[in-house]
């Protein structure tokens, strides 16, 4: 795999899950903690992301 190929794959995954974090916040019964581990996940693909682009 590339590294664009890599980096279009992570972008890909951060959009999803920012997609994913949005919609939990909306509901009424969304788990914090599962909102929290989403937000890590983002924060670690992003920082990959940086890293790669460096």
């Amino acid at each position: 795999m590339t590294i664009t190929s890599h980096l279009s794959e992570l972008k890909r995954k951060h959009e999803a899950l920012s997609e994913m974090v949005e919609a939990a916040q909306r509901s009424p019964g969304a788990d914090d903690l599962s909102i929290v581990e989403m937000k890590k996940q983002k924060l670690r693909i992003k920082e990959e992301m940086a890293r790669l682009q460096n």
